[in-house]
């Protein structure tokens, strides 16, 4: 199945793909399927199909998330993110049912591999947005959004706060690994590299123009 008017951003972390799906949304009138739009379902999941996704929604003491090694981190990433895909494609093709959603352009920010994209979408419907790996993981807890702050906080109620953030960024280092970039880059979809001299209107501009919009 293709999805004709669905328009998906992937890529690595704060290179601006939750604003511009935002943004886009409401240029073109469309729908935008934000950040973990999959919480959705998120009540109704049976924790034994979907283990990585509903671990954080079983998890009694916060202060194990964050306690987790890099490695453990990496392995629930990776495995929430075939969990989120699943879950994704399950939402798309509902929405793609209803006769409001069948008439929009639909912006998605999404987990859905590199390998599924190829065969669920089309080509210029792709697009890779990515920021320097180093940025990524440094600049983590400076984006304002609650998620990431309310870690920062059980991050300084370890006892050593200090180790704990280290620990956790070891494991952001893994997630945003140079290997990972590069097989994002070289992926063959479109790519937009964080840019902070465009602006945020200037990257919209950029967005629209590679989704041939």
């Amino acid at each position: 199945m293709i999805f004709e008017n669905v328009y998906f951003i992937t890529g690595t972390a704060y290179a601006g793909k939750s604003t511009m799906v935002k943004l886009l949304a409401e240029k073109y009138n469309g729908i935008a399927c934000e950040e973990n739009y999959h919480d959705v379902l998120l009540p109704e999941l049976d924790a034994k199909e979907f283990p990585y996704v509903t671990y954080t929604r079983d998890l009694q003491d916060w202060h194990e998330f964050i306690r987790r090694s890099p490695e453990e981190y990496l392995a629930w990433i990776n495995g929430a993110a075939k969990e989120c895909e699943i879950l994704e494609l399950r939402i798309l093709e509902d929405m793609l049912k209803k006769e409001d959603s069948q008439n929009k352009k639909i912006f998605v920010d999404t987990n859905i591999s590199i390998e599924t994209l190829r065969k669920i979408a089309k080509h210029d419907h792709v697009l890779i947005m990515l920021s320097d790996p180093d940025i990524s993981v440094r600049k983590f807890f400076e984006r304002p959004d609650k998620e990431k702050q309310f870690l920062y906080q059980l991050i300084m109620e370890e006892p050593d706060p200090e180790a704990a953030l280290q620990n956790y960024r070891k494991g952001l280092e893994l997630i945003n690994s140079q290997e990972n970039y590069n097989r994002l880059l070289n992926s063959g979809f479109n790519v937009i590299l964080r840019d902070e001299k465009l602006g945020v209107q200037g990257t919209l501009e950029l967005v629209s123009k590679k989704f041939g919009l």
